[in-house]
């Protein structure tokens, strides 16, 4: 049976969607604002969230970013909001997929099954390790040989997308596009220069490499000394 957690401010919508999930043999639970729909989260740990973005308390992708720094539960925005540009943002706060207002139940159904069997299963321990360094997604902590690297947002993204495709060379274009989010890409400066400081921070230099290997022409890699 999935748990599914319903963040809708609209009791009639709520109560709605949750009696035909509930008919579709789903166990549902609900939230009417952002706030209690973190706590929900954090305490319930659903199996999936459908999320309305236009909540009392707080704009639905803001809700989306929080959640995100604490949890990788699959979420459906459920939303009257057209525009593209909305679409766009949604799923770049973390969404996993966008349904729009008016809907059947049959759909949002749909929805949440794709989103379920796209999921990974977490490991019990998602660190990636890599010689001696370690990158937990779950803590946001990176340490090498032991110690803690102190590490910016976007400098702990960098490392972590290059820690988990460790010894495969990644471009730069990807990079922009994967960690920063830009979907054609932009300046290899960006990148150049926050590799710089991962360098910096893990103890080692372009010249002198332990383990960020820069492939000229091509892109970087990250593998263990």
């Amino acid at each position: 049976m999935v748990h599914v957690l319903l963040i809708e401010d609209d009791a009639a919508i709520r109560s709605a969607l949750s009696r035909a999930l509930t008919d579709r043999g789903h166990a549902v639970s609900s939230s009417p604002t952002a706030m209690a729909g973190l706590n929900a989260v954090m305490e319930e740990r659903p199996d999936v969230v459908v999320l309305d973005l236009g909540l009392p308390d707080l704009d639905g992708c803001e809700m989306l970013r929080m959640l995100r720094a604490v949890s990788q539960t699959p979420v459906v925005v459920a939303s009257a909001r057209d525009a593209e540009s909305e679409i766009v943002r949604a799923l770049n706060a973390g969404a996993d997929d966008y349904v729009i207002k008016p809907f059947g139940a049959e759909q949002l159904e749909a929805r949440i099954k794709a989103v379920l069997r796209r999921a990974v299963q977490e490991p019990s321990d998602p660190s990636i390790a890599v010689g001696g360094l370690t990158v937990d997604p779950l803590s946001r902590e990176a340490r090498l040989d032991g110690a803690l690297v102190e590490l910016s947002p976007k400098e702990f993204d960098l490392l972590h997308y290059l820690a988990a495709r460790q010894g495969r060379v990644v471009t730069k274009r990807e990079l922009m596009v994967e960690v920063w989010q830009l979907p054609y890409g932009g300046a290899d400066k960006t990148v150049d220069v926050h590799l710089s400081w991962l360098r910096r921070k893990l103890g080692e230099t372009a010249d002198e490499p332990r383990y960020l290997h820069t492939i000229r022409g091509v892109g970087v890699k990250l593998s263990a000394p």
